[in-house]
């Protein structure tokens, strides 16, 4: 059985739509009429009020009134959007910029209305969806570039760098992405991945067998330049498998080079060389140094042990054993090994002290990014300090 509505029903549904605007579509999900109803209301009001007006010209059409009343709630609305929408784009109508206009679009269109802006700022509306059916065309190319520089510094660097290092590097050259960004474009997309350090063995703790005590105790950082260093020792390759030993000290407040050497043998006379050479790079030290080192026998040895008091620096020594004691000489000289001297094969002993005095003062000092120093050179924190 169809469901009857009254007068005054019907009338309301009509000056819903003629004086208030509402669609067809929205009148429907509310009240549950039918199109076809409305559309059928309207008219049959339109002919009443019609037909009122002819009999009676001093009677106001009521339907006539109804849509002057939607005109005039338009153009306050208008009048309303108006005035912020001037104050909001005053500067790309200034400039003239169709693209200016076109991201305006894109930021205010669910505030204004997107057909009323494109009316506001006089844009066909074929123009508008040509630019954003082809608005990632710069977001490509600018992608395109970046995945260049990444190439191009992945290769320079001799595939060491990781997506953080990349980060860091992108930065100076005036690129600015996250570092899920990075990790995307270097990783997944293009397929580069740093050079992986291997894991640590597993040690057996020795007992604690301490010449001297450890003053660090995993501590490894310190407040100022010059008052915690730590030294140790590490092989090194000729192309005809014979080996050099390499001494290097850092300074735990930035993890810069202080000194380094290579030579034929692991001795204590190594070790002093080393020392005197990082004490004489540096100004006057005021206050306690402390030197921490390994328990090997080349700091051990009455010569290196009386070098330091003759210096009046005060010695510390990890636990046997336990090379996490001295974790930041592990990572140096895993850097050293990964990023420098396993990329070469080196004919002369000469070519190999070069190369390493170059990574250690130059690319590790002044170029490579360390997580330690917020992704700064060793040498920028050094200068902060």
């Amino acid at each position: 059985m169809p469901q009857s509505y009254t007068p005054e029903f019907k009338k309301k549904i009509v000056r819903l739509h003629e004086e208030e605007g509402r669609t067809y579509k929205s009148i429907t999900a509310e009240y549950g009429v039918s199109k076809a109803s409305i559309s059928k209301w309207c008219s049959e009001f339109s002919k009443e009020c019609r037909t009122k007006a002819l009999e009676n010209p001093d009677i106001p059409n009521e339907m006539e009134l109804m849509k002057e009343n939607l005109r005039l709630r338009k153009e306050l609305e208008e009048a309303k959007k108006e005035n912020p929408l001037l104050k909001k784009s005053s500067g790309i109508l200034c400039k003239g910029n169709r693209l200016e206009a076109y991201r305006f679009i894109e930021q205010y269109h669910e505030l204004f209305g997107l057909r009323w802006l494109l009316r506001g700022l006089e844009i066909c509306p074929n123009a508008y969806y040509n630019y954003r059916k082809h608005r990632k065309a710069d977001y490509y190319a600018n992608k395109a570039e970046v995945h260049a520089q990444i190439q191009e510094i992945y290769h320079i660097h001799n595939g060491v760098d990781g997506y953080r290092s990349m980060k860091v590097y992108l930065e100076r050259r005036g690129y600015s992405y996250s570092t899920a960004t990075v990790h995307k474009y270097m990783n997944t997309e293009l397929g580069l991945h740093s050079i992986v350090r291997p894991k640590k063995p597993e040690y057996e703790h020795g007992k604690p067998h301490k010449i001297f005590d450890n003053k660090l105790n995993q501590d490894f950082t310190a407040d100022e330049i010059n008052r915690k260093w730590c030294t140790d020792f590490t092989y090194l390759f000729l192309s005809n498998h014979e080996v050099r030993y390499n001494c290097t000290i850092l300074d735990l407040h930035d993890r810069s080079v202080v000194a380094s050497i290579t030579d034929r043998r692991i001795t204590s006379n190594l070790a002093i060389r080393t020392f005197q050479k990082a004490l004489e790079s540096q100004p006057p030290i005021k206050g306690g140094l402390i030197l921490h080192s390994d328990q090997g026998s080349q700091f051990t040895s009455k010569a290196f042990v009386e070098f330091c008091e003759s210096v009046n620096v005060t010695q510390s020594m990890s636990k046997a054993g336990y090379p996490y004691d001295n974790a930041p000489m592990e990572r140096y000289f895993n850097t050293l090994k990964n990023e420098c001297t396993n990329l070469y094969e080196f004919e002369t002993e000469k070519a190999l002290y070069q190369k390493v005095e170059e990574f250690a003062y130059v690319d590790y000092n002044h170029v490579r990014p360390h997580s330690f120093n917020d992704y700064r050179t060793p040498y920028e924190a050094r200068m902060a300090a």
